[in-house]
C-alpha cells in the first residue's frame, strides 16, 4: 500500500483562507436536502436513535472505524438495522471520517459497498463525498474515476474536484478542472470553487492568472465574500504582492478570524514582522475584539523566531496560556520552535521534556534547534532518544534537520552512521535528503564519498549537481568544481544562480580572474548581473584577486546595497591590504543609516590592527560595546588582536580577562599576540593555564606557541612544543607551523638544522619559509647556504622583488659588490622595484606616513634641530652610528646621512615634537627594523624618558629605559 501524506490538522483549516472541506460540506449536505426535496428522517423512534448515534461516535476515532463498517454492513433482522435515510447518513459520515483520519482501506471498503447499491451508486451525497474521500487521502486520481463515471454531475462534484486538485498540490489539474467547468458547463463558479481556483493559481505562482480570476469573481458579485477574499489575500501574499494583499484586506465589508490570520500571514512570509506584529495587535483592539486562535498564535510566533525576540515570544506564550491554547500541539511546537530560534534552547528543552503529546514535528524542532546550535552530541542524543521511544517515527525532514550539524571531519563517522540509517528506511531516495548528503560529505572532508552519493542517484536534478558543485567548490577543489559544472552543461541541466554562484567561488579560490570575467559577462547576457546572490559572489571573486577597485564599481552600481554588500567590500580592502580604504567605507555605512553587524565591525578591526591605529581602534571598541557586538566570541577576539597589534598588549589582556566565555579562539588570540611582542615565557605560562582549564589546543594555538618561542630565542622550548603538538595533541604539523620552526633555527644560527628541516618536510616548503630562511643567511652572513636557499626562493616566486632584496642585502653584507650590482641589474630588467622602508605613526586620530629618505620632514628646521639635539645626547651615552645596516656602496659620511633618513627616525621625531611629555610613542614600519635604528631607539627611549614602542614586519619593539624587550634577539 503506497504511503499517504499527513493530513493538515483541522484547527489549522478552520483558519486557513481557504474554507475547510468538511465545513464546506455541511453546507453542501444542507442545500442539497433543501433541493433534492428528499422526506425528513424519523429520529423520534426509540430503535433507531441509538443505533446512529452509536455509529457517530465509532467514526470520531481512527481505531474504530473498521468497527463503524462492520455496523453498517450488518443486515440480520434481529438486530436493530438502519433505514436508507439514515443509512445514507452512515455512509456519508464514515466517508468524512476515512477522509480526515486518512483510512484508505475502509474508504475503499464503504466505495465497494456504495458501487454495488443500486441505492446510493449515483447519489449526489454520496459520490460528493466519496470524491472528496479520495482526495483527503491523498489519491486524486481515484476521485478522478468516481467523478468521470458519473452520469450526471452537479456544481458540487465539481467543487469537490477542483478541491481535491488543489488540497494535493495538483494546481494544473485544479486548473484545467476549473476551464472545463466554466467552458463546458451551464454551472457558475461560486465561494467554494474561487476558493480552491484561487489558491491554484498561487500554487503555480501566476499572477496574471490570478488576478484574471480575481476579475471574474469581482464580474460575479463575490468580492463581498469573505472565504473568496480570504483566499486573494493569501494568493497576493504567496505571490510576494504585499500591497495588493492589503487592498483587498482594506477593501472587505466584513473581516472575520481567518482574515486577520491570512494578512498576518501575509505580512510574516513576506519579511514585514513589524507590521504582522502591529496588526496582530490591532486585530485583538478592533471594534470586533476577535480572540486569537490556534491559526493566529502559529502564525504569530514564527514572526518572533525570524526575528530573535524573545521578549514578544515570551508575551506570545503567556497569552496562549491566558488563553488556554498552550497545550494544542501546534501551538507547542511553535513555542518549540521560537525559543530555539531565540537562543534559549534550555527553556525549549524543558517545554519539550514536559509535553507528553508529541509528534514527528516536536521532535523534528528539538532536533533541529540542537542542530543550529552546532551541538552535535546534542542533535544526535536527541534522534536515538527518538527511536528509542518508537511512538514517533522518523521521516525526511528529521534527517534534513540533523543533518547541518555535521560540518567537521570529526563527524563524517557520525554523518556516515546517518547515511546507513537513511537507507535502511529508503530516506536517501528523497531528492533532498540525497543533496543534502552530498553536501555534508564535502563539509566533513569526504569528497569521494560525496561524488559516490551523487553518482548513485538515478535522477539528477540541478540542485543535485549544484550540491556537488558548490562541495568541490567551498572545500579546498575548485578545480574539480569546474569539471562538474561543464559536465552538468554537456548533459543539457540548465545551471541556476546557484549553479553560477558557486562556479564564481571556484574562481575566487583559485584566483582565475578571467574565467571569473568570462562568467560575469554570461550574467550580465542572461540578466542575473543584479541578482543580490551573484552581486556578492562577483564582489567576492573581485576582491580576492585583488581587483579592489573593480570590485568599488560593481558596489556603487548596486540599487540596493544589503548590510552583506558593504560587509564583502569592507573585508575586501582590508583584506587587501587597504585598512584606510576600508575605514572610510565604513564610515559611509553607517551615515547612509546600515547598522553594522558583527562581521562589520570585525573588519574594522582587522584594518586598525595593520594600521596599529589604536585610537580608532579604541572608537571602535566603544562602538561594539554600544552596541552589544562586543559580547560575540569572533569579535572580542577581534579586539584583543587589534589591541595587541596596535602595541597594547595590556589592554589585550585586560579585554581577554574580562571576557566570560573563554573559547580556544580567545585563548589563541592572546597567546599569538603576546608572541608578536616577543613575551615568550609570558605565552607559555598562558597556554599551560589554558590546559589546566581543560581546554582543548588546536593547530592555530601552536602557531602562537611556536612563534612566541621564535621571537623570544626559547628554541629548545620551541622544539619541545613542536613534538608534544604531534605526539601528545595528535596534530599533523602545517607549512605554517614548520616555517616557525625554520624561523626559529635561523635566528638562533642553527642554519644547517633549519635547512635539513626544510628538506625533510613532508609538505613542499613555500616561499614563505625559504624567504625566512634567506634572510637568516643574511644576519649570520652564511654565504653558501644563502646563494642556494636563493636558487629555490626565485623558482617559486620568479618577480617578487623583496626576493631579490634579500640577496642583495646578503651580498652586500659580505662585501660582493659585484654580486650585488648583478643582482640589481636583474631586478631592472625584470622590472622589479625595492619597496622603500615606510613607517607611519597616529597622533590625535591622523596617520602621518614618512618615507626613508624623504626629506620633507627631515628637511625642516625643526625637525634638524630635533635630530641633532637627540643624536649629540645618545652619542654620549654610547650611540654609533652602525654604517653596516647602510646597504649601499658609498663613504661612511654618507651612509651616516642615508641612516639619519630612515622612516623610524623621522616617526620618533615628529611624534616627540607632536606629543605630551611621557606619551608612548607607537610606531609601524613595513620593513625589519635595522641595527642603527634599533640602537638610536634604545637610547632614545633613556633620554627622553619614553616609551617607544616599534613594530616591524615581524614583531614588536618595546624600548624602555635604553632596552628593549626584545633583548636584541630580532
Amino acid at each position: 500500500m503506497a504511503l499517504v501524506a499527513h493530513p493538515p490538522s483541522p484547527s489549522h483549516h478552520r483558519q486557513s483562507p481557504l474554507i475547510t472541506r468538511r465545513t464546506t460540506y455541511q453546507r453542501l449536505n444542507s442545500s442539497i436536502s433543501q433541493t433534492t426535496s428528499l422526506p425528513q428522517t424519523n429520529t423520534s423512534t426509540k430503535y433507531q436513535l441509538p443505533l446512529l448515534q452509536q455509529f457517530t461516535s465509532l467514526c470520531q476515532s481512527k481505531q474504530s472505524l473498521p468497527q463503524a463498517l462492520t455496523l453498517l454492513q450488518q443486515q440480520n433482522p434481529r438486530h436493530e438495522t438502519l433505514d436508507s435515510l439514515q443509512r445514507k447518513e452512515a455512509i456519508g459520515l464514515l466517508l468524512q471520517a476515512c477522509g480526515r483520519y486518512q483510512d484508505i482501506e475502509t474508504g475503499r471498503e464503504v466505495h465497494r459497498m456504495v458501487a454495488s447499491s443500486t441505492l446510493f451508486h449515483n447519489d449526489v451525497v454520496i459520490t460528493t463525498r466519496l470524491i472528496t474521500m479520495y482526495s483527503m487521502c491523498g489519491f486524486p486520481l481515484d476521485s478522478r474515476l468516481v467523478f468521470d463515471g458519473l452520469e450526471k454531475k452537479n456544481l458540487f462534484q465539481w467543487n469537490a474536484m477542483v478541491s481535491g486538485y488543489s488540497r494535493n498540490k495538483l494546481y494544473e489539474e485544479a486548473l484545467r478542472a476549473f476551464i472545463e467547468l466554466v467552458l463546458q458547463t451551464e454551472f457558475k463558479p461560486d465561494n467554494f470553487t474561487f476558493p480552491c481556483v484561487i489558491k491554484a493559481c498561487g500554487g503555480i505562482l501566476d499572477v496574471r492568472l490570478g488576478q484574471g480570476v480575481h476579475g471574474m469573481t469581482a464580474k460575479v458579485g463575490l468580492l463581498d465574500d469573505v472565504f473568496v477574499c480570504n483566499a486573494l489575500i493569501a494568493f497576493y501574499g504567496k505571490c510576494g504582492l504585499v500591497d495588493e494583499a492589503v487592498k483587498v484586506f482594506d477593501y472587505m465589508s466584513e473581516k472575520n478570524l481567518v482574515s486577520w490570520n491570512s494578512m498576518i500571514s501575509v505580512f510574516a512570509e513576506n519579511g514585514f514582522a513589524q507590521e504582522g506584529l502591529g496588526l496582530f495587535s490591532e486585530m485583538i483592539k478592533c471594534e470586533k475584539s476577535f480572540v486569537p486562535d490556534v491559526a493566529s498564535l502559529v502564525t504569530i510566533l514564527p514572526v518572533c523566531a525570524g526575528e530573535g525576540n524573545l521578549e514578544m515570544g515570551m508575551v506570545f506564550h503567556g497569552l496562549a496560556v491566558k488563553l488556554g491554547l498552550n497545550q494544542e500541539l501546534m501551538v507547542k511546537n511553535a513555542l518549540l520552535d521560537m525559543y530555539s530560534k531565540c537562543g534559549c534552547l534550555s527553556h525549549a528543552k524543558g517545554l519539550f521534556d514536559k509535553d507528553n503529546n508529541k509528534n514527528v514535528v516536536s521532535w523534528n524542532t528539538m532536533i533541529g534547534g540542537f542542530a543550529a546550535q552546532g551541538d552535535t552530541r546534542g542533535t544526535f542524543y536527541l534522534l536515538r532518544k527518538m527511536q528509542v521511544e518508537g511512538r514517533e517515527k522518523t521521516n525526511e525532514v528529521t534527517i534534513l534537520n540533523v543533518l547541518p550539524v555535521c560540518l567537521e571531519k570529526s563527524e563524517l563517522l557520525c554523518l556516515k552512521e546517518l547515511h546507513a540509517y537513511s537507507i535502511r528506511h529508503g530516506f536517501h531516495y528523497d531528492q533532498l535528503v540525497a543533496n543534502a548528503f552530498i553536501a555534508a560529505y564535502a563539509k566533513c572532508g569526504s569528497l569521494c564519498s560525496s561524488q559516490l552519493m551523487f553518482n548513485g542517484m538515478e535522477t539528477k536534478t540541478v540542485s543535485s549537481w549544484n550540491a556537488l558543485i558548490g562541495g568541490y567548490a567551498q572545500n579546498g577543489a575548485p578545480r574539480k568544481a569546474l569539471e562538474f559544472y561543464l559536465q552538468m552543461i554537456n548533459s543539457g541541466i540548465k545551471p541556476d544562480r546557484f549553479s553560477l554562484g558557486s562556479l564564481l567561488l571556484a574562481c575566487s579560490h583559485m584566483k582565475s580572474l578571467c574565467f571569473g570575467k568570462e562568467i560575469h559577462g554570461y550574467l550580465i547576457r542572461i540578466g542575473l548581473e543584479t541578482d543580490p546572490f551573484i552581486v556578492i559572489s562577483l564582489l567576492s571573486l573581485y576582491i580576492r584577486c585583488g581587483k579592489s577597485a573593480s570590485a568599488r564599481v560593481l558596489f556603487e552600481e548596486m540599487e540596493n546595497k544589503s548590510l552583506v554588500s558593504w560587509n564583502a567590500l569592507i573585508a575586501g580592502y582590508s583584506q587587501n591590504g587597504l585598512p584606510d580604504e576600508a575605514l572610510v567605507l565604513f564610515r559611509q555605512m553607517l551615515s547612509d543609516g546600515i547598522q553594522p553587524d558583527e562581521i562589520s565591525i570585525n573588519s574594522v578591526f582587522g584594518a586598525c590592527s595593520q594600521l596599529s591605529a589604536l585610537r580608532l581602534g579604541k572608537e571602535a571598541h566603544c562602538y561594539a560595546l554600544k552596541a552589544y557586538l562586543a559580547e560575540d566570541i569572533f569579535v572580542g577576539c577581534s579586539i584583543i588582536d587589534m589591541y595587541a597589534k596596535s602595541g597594547c598588549i595590556e589592554q589585550a589582556r585586560r579585554v581577554f580577562e574580562k571576557s566570560r566565555d573563554k573559547d580556544v579562539a580567545l585563548w589563541n588570540a592572546i597567546i599569538v599576540g603576546y608572541g608578536l611582542h616577543g613575551y615568550g615565557k609570558e605565552a607559555l605560562g598562558l597556554f599551560e593555564k589554558m590546559l589546566a582549564f581543560g581546554m582543548k589546543p588546536d593547530g592555530f594555538t601552536f602557531v602562537g606557541i611556536l612563534m612566541a618561542c621564535c621571537h623570544s630565542g626559547l628554541v629548545e622550548e620551541g622544539l619541545k612544543y613542536f613534538n608534544d603538538m604531534q605526539n601528545f595533541h595528535g596534530i599533523t604539523p602545517k607549512l605554517e607551523h614548520y616555517a616557525c620552526i625554520v624561523d626559529m633555527l635561523g635566528r638562533a644560527g642553527r642554519l644547517d638544522e633549519s635547512l635539513r628541516l626544510v628538506n625533510e618536510m613532508s609538505d613542499e616548503p613555500d616561499a614563505g619559509i625559504w624567504s625566512s630562511l634567506l634572510s637568516s643567511c643574511k644576519t649570520f652572513n652564511a654565504l653558501d647556504i644563502g646563494t642556494k636557499v636563493a636558487e629555490k626562493l626565485f623558482e617559486l616566486e620568479p618577480k617578487k622583488a623583496e626576493n631579490y632584496v634579500l640577496l642583495s642585502n646578503l651580498f652586500a653584507a659580505s662585501g660582493k659588490w659585484d654580486d650585488v650590482r648583478r643582482v640589481r641589474q636583474k631586478m631592472k630588467e625584470i622590472g622589479l622595484q625595492k619597496d622603500a622602508g615606510r613607517s607611519w605613526i597616529e597622533l590625535g586620530g591622523k596617520v602621518y606616513s614618512f618615507m626613508a629618505g624623504n626629506t620633507s620632514f627631515t628637511g625642516s628646521k625643526q625637525m634638524q634641530n630635533l635630530w641633532r639635539r637627540l643624536e649629540e645626547k645618545i652619542r654620549k651615552i654610547g650611540y654609533k652610528p652602525n654604517t653596516d645596516s647602510a646597504l649601499h656602496e658609498l663613504a661612511e659620511d654618507e651612509k651616516i646621512e642615508v641612516l639619519r633618513g630612515h622612516s623610524e627616525k623621522q616617526a620618533i621625531c615628529v611624534g616627540l615634537l607632536r606629543t605630551s611629555k611621557g606619551e608612548t610613542l607607537r610606531i609601524n614600519k613595513n620593513l625589519r627594523i635595522c641595527v642603527d635604528c634599533h640602537n638610536a631607539a634604545k637610547l632614545i627611549s633613556k633620554v627622553v624618558e619614553r616609551e617607544i614602542v616599534i613594530r616591524d614586519n615581524k614583531r614588536f619593539h618595546h624600548f624602555r629605559n635604553g632596552f628593549c624587550s626584545c633583548g636584541d634577539y630580532w
